[in-house]
């Protein structure tokens, strides 16, 4: 099978694949762990840059598929949270999650964003540490499972 061709594409929190974006953040991230739907859901999504991975998996389908996506929330001028990245299973381990951040962080970096804060999870420190960003304070438990505060100052 060819790999598809992916789009990332910066939507509005009101696009009609935010929609798809939240079930891929639901089955890739909460219903492992147990949690249900409502669980993906941010108060501050509706004010967050959302940047999609867009695949066009079937050469029939005029509609492009949601297979990744990352969020971003504006907490200050110069600072945000990265927050809910997700990449669907058949897509992971192939550089898309570092394209996305690379993608996201040359936005972040037009809009005057210095400092990027994210929790991780315990098992993508690793992802994480090399892009660039460093383990900040001690570990703690969200959503049930350990994760780390980590740290990027863009340049």
């Amino acid at each position: 099978m060819a790999a598809p061709h992916i789009e990332l594409r910066f939507v509005a929190p009101d696009d009609a694949l935010i929609a798809a974006e939240r079930q891929l953040r639901f089955r890739v991230l909460r219903d492992p762990l147990g949690l249900g739907e409502q669980d993906v859901l941010f108060a501050f999504e509706d004010r967050s840059l959302h940047l999609l991975a867009l695949g066009q998996i079937a050469a029939e389908s005029a509609e492009p598929e949601v297979i990744g996506c990352v969020l971003f929330f504006a907490e200050s001028q110069g600072a945000g949270k990265l927050y809910q990245m997700a990449v669907d299973l058949p897509h992971q381990r192939h550089g898309l999650g570092r394209r996305m951040i690379a993608h996201l962080e040359g936005r972040l970096r037009s809009d005057g964003v210095g400092r990027i804060y994210l929790n991780a999870r315990e098992t993508a420190l690793g992802f994480y540490e090399k892009l660039g960003y460093r383990a900040e304070g001690e570990p703690f438990i969200e959503v049930g499972i350990p994760h780390q505060r980590m740290v990027k100052l863009l340049k």
